[in-house]
């Protein structure tokens, strides 16, 4: 599916492609991490690269107000006393 999305990105004019890296998608329960199929970052990047564009990571924590926590995992809202998006302990500890 990439390959020939990401060729007819540069056959339109294309530079750059960018993209959102879900964290509740590469890591749906805590310390278990998913980044395999289509959801293989390094081989999407790779597969840019090798076509002659440039990557854009969108990195969150928070990356995106339309998606569901904001790319935040579910399992984070179990975690006692944390506080979403502040300086509070318990979501730097789960976020650094």
């Amino acid at each position: 599916m990439w390959p020939k999305l990401i060729a007819n990105a540069r056959k339109g004019g294309l530079d750059v492609i960018q993209t959102y890296v879900f964290w509740n998608v590469h890591e749906p329960v805590q310390g278990q991490y998913n980044f395999e199929g289509r959801y293989d970052l390094v081989k999407f990047i790779r597969e840019i690269q090798a076509q002659g564009l440039y990557v854009s990571l969108r990195i969150g924590p928070f990356i995106e107000a339309e998606w569901k926590y904001g790319g935040f995992p579910f399992w984070l809202h179990d975690v006692p006393n944390i506080t979403f998006r502040t300086d509070n302990e318990p979501f730097k500890v789960n976020n650094l």
